[in-house]
């Protein structure tokens, strides 16, 4: 229930009826409609202030967030690998 911005995907061809539909969930869920798109409807419904920051698949892992990934420096005077060395013949 934090979603901010929300995709339905609707399998009725009538667009009266989509843009109906897309009025009752706006109204239901306490959201705006972004766009009507054929069968695709994008909400935005503002998270609430005191949810939680969405977790990524690393931080629900327990895993801790580094920033970037750590690369050992190549020595100065190793060869640069190419993509012709990875390739085999």
């Amino acid at each position: 229930k934090s979603h901010e911005l929300i995709k339905i995907r609707v399998l009725g061809d009538d667009r009266t009826a989509r843009a109906g539909l897309i009025d009752a969930i706006c109204t239901q869920l306490e959201a705006a409609a972004v766009q009507h798109i054929g069968k695709i409807l994008v909400i935005f419904r503002p998270r609430p202030d005191d949810a939680p920051a969405p977790r990524t698949a690393d931080t629900a892992a327990g895993k801790k967030n580094t920033g970037t990934l750590a690369r050992r420096p190549r020595p100065r005077n190793a060869p640069r690998r190419t993509k012709r060395s990875f390739q085999s013949s």
